[in-house]
């Protein structure tokens, strides 16, 4: 891949269709600015599992970008065995746990940000009224608290499963660990949250730690810079 990266605005709803394999196909054809398309298709996920590991919102951030500057310069590499969002995602969980083992060493304290999840701008006025909002607000933050409290390994399987909504498969592969191990940290991670957790989070996973534009938008920059600038 020798072209530069374009941070030009793209079309983008015109890739929205398009699988990430033909999208990976065509940037290693030389097509580079549609980095761009998989950097936002997949910033949701990205992002919430580095914060599920990190528990740190400028942090997860920055495993964002490197995550995808790695994915980038190892675009060749990729063999399409398995989905090419599995792959990012194994890349940043490896980045994520990395900076992990580094904290633990050096014995820096571990940091929640104050559960900076930006909840109110998650809302919308979508016919609701403003008791059942903050009803929302109140029970997301309470969920978002309760995955913070479980230990990391089944955190992680908990957040791809039930809010990326990874199969199991999917899960093992990014977490390169097996199936049955999925599968029982999962049932152990559900055990360690509360049963009125258990009934609600089927409502609120899909907003639980929102990665916004304004962070979709400073990454994918990001990221695109760095490329230039290596090239």
């Amino acid at each position: 891949m020798q072209s530069t990266l374009s941070i030009e605005p793209l079309d983008r709803e015109k890739w929205d269709r398009t699988p990430d394999d033909d999208i990976v196909r065509r940037i290693r054809n030389g097509d580079t600015a549609l980095y761009e398309i998989l950097m936002r298709r997949h910033n949701q996920r990205i992002y919430r599992i580095a914060r599920t590991i990190l528990r740190d919102d400028a942090e997860a951030e920055d495993v964002m970008q490197e995550a995808y500057v790695r994915a980038y310069q190892h675009l060749g590499d990729f063999a399409g065995e398995a989905k090419f969002s599995t792959w990012l995602t194994k890349i940043a969980i490896y980045e994520a746990l990395s900076r992990l083992r580094r904290r633990a060493r050096i014995g820096e304290p571990k940091s929640n940000s104050d559960m900076d999840f930006d909840i109110m701008d998650t809302v919308t006025a979508e016919e609701r009224d403003p008791e059942r909002q903050a009803y929302d607000r109140e029970l997301r933050l309470v969920l978002e608290r309760a995955i913070e409290a479980l230990p990391e390994n089944y955190r992680s399987v908990f957040v791809l499963r039930m809010v990326e909504g990874l199969d199991v498969n999917e899960t093992a592969a990014a977490l390169d660990i097996g199936v049955e191990n999925v599968k029982t940290r999962l049932h152990r991670g559900r055990a360690m949250l509360r049963k009125e957790l258990q009934r609600r989070a089927g409502i609120v996973a899909p907003e639980l730690f929102p990665f916004h534009l304004s962070r979709c938008d400073r990454v994918v920059e990001g990221v695109l810079r760095r490329i230039s600038v290596a090239e």
